[in-house]
């Protein structure tokens, strides 16, 4: 399908880049190569776009070559793919796919492994390189896409900015009556209509007491006069993700809903002020916790009060590193993009998350999307 965004996809250039740093990364540990799997790093550094199943098909990349490991029947398909130069070595239903990518390689050195390979295919390939030979290259793909490029930062921007005008169609689209079912439905029918053809990622509606279970209620439910509404969704965009969420109700706010709305905006606004260059990730989290004890909160995750970390990186996979979480001593970088959404969870009556995203620039942090205004004005 055509592209038809005012941003540019990301280029097999820059994916030739990244592929260069990672070849240099291996050189430099003295490793004879590293096994990608049906991962979103296989995407990241070749543009070969495929989903796991029972079977082995990735790339292996060494200092000097990258080369594809398919399965013999899915070789046609994957050569009609997009993906960077590589030669494609297929293996066969009664091969084995470990004793491939071990031919492919000296004897004497050590495979390091994408951290997204299934388990099942670590124990095919112990079996034949012996484990002592194999290593973890998490660490080592994870510090290659920690920082975003200009390019991956314009899309993720271009997506949010499609997801917070979803937001604004579903905050005038939700009525009494209304099923969360029905909204869901209407929210990926409006990612559609602006361009992310794959319609919503995910879809979080939820209602009242609903609201207080961070990540939804089974079934269904209804909106009433009154309800707080919670709204948690994104799309993708060249594999890009957004995540956005608001809360709010429609009518005038009980006293105590607003109280607690003013605290959660005073605490996500405390994590963006705390996102300094050389700051340490911990330290967001802690900015929040800080907030939420003043107010009589918590403390730690105790409830009423915030359940989970402060926040999550964001890219390709809509939670990755960096993580905004209590002791995580990563120092904060130019090009760094994380949640910022210190939800607050009062059990059996509401919760509130408000989440935006923010991105690491040489001066601070800058707001993919502007945090919203009040208890019933959920937008700048």
């Amino acid at each position: 399908m055509a592209w038809s965004h005012p941003v540019p996809k990301i280029t097999d250039e820059e994916r030739l880049q990244r592929l260069v740093r990672l070849q240099a990364s291996l050189e430099e540990k003295g490793l004879g190569g590293i096994l990608l799997g049906a991962s979103e790093s296989l995407r990241y550094f070749t543009g070969l776009v495929w989903h796991q199943s029972e079977r082995l098909l990735g790339a292996l990349v060494t200092p000097k070559s990258v080369t594809y490991i398919v399965p013999g029947f899915e070789q046609s398909r994957v050569e009609s793919l997009s993906h960077l130069p590589g030669e494609i070595v297929a293996w066969q239903e009664d091969e084995a796919s470990a004793a491939l990518v071990s031919s492919l390689l000296p004897s004497n050195v050590k495979l390091a492994l994408d951290d997204a390979l299934p388990l099942f295919i670590y124990h095919q390939l112990a079996a034949v390189f012996g484990a002592d030979r194999l290593t973890d290259g998490g660490r080592l793909i994870r510090d290659l896409r920690l920082r975003k490029s200009k390019a991956e930062i314009d899309l993720i921007q271009h997506a949010m900015n499609l997801t917070l005008e979803v937001h604004r169609r579903a905050h005038v689209f939700i009525k009494p009556g209304v099923l969360a079912s029905d909204v869901m439905r209407h929210i990926d029918e409006q990612h559609r209509a602006l361009g992310a053809t794959s319609g919503s990622s995910f879809c979080i509606v939820s209602f009242g007491v609903a609201t207080s279970l961070p990540h939804g209620a089974d079934g269904d439910q209804v909106y009433g006069p009154g309800d707080v509404i919670l709204v948690d969704t994104g799309c993708r965009l060249d594999g890009y993700h957004s995540d956005l969420t608001r809360t709010y109700v429609l009518e005038e706010p009980a006293p105590e809903f607003a109280r607690a709305w003013a605290i959660e905006r005073e605490a996500e606004q405390a994590v963006f002020e705390a996102a300094r260059p050389g700051a340490t990730c911990g330290s967001l989290d802690d900015a929040a916790r800080k907030v939420l004890a003043k107010h009589g909160l918590g403390p730690d995750y105790i409830l009423p009060g915030l359940p989970h970390r402060a926040g999550h990186g964001l890219g390709l996979e809509i939670h990755e590193e960096p993580y905004i979480v209590r002791g995580n001593a990563t120092v904060l970088e130019p090009g760094m993009c994380f949640s910022n959404e210190p939800m607050i969870v009062f059990p059996d009556r509401f919760g509130i998350r408000l989440e935006d995203h923010i991105h690491m620039t040489e001066t601070g942090p800058q707001w993919f999307t502007e945090p919203g205004k009040g208890p019933t004005e959920p937008f700048a």
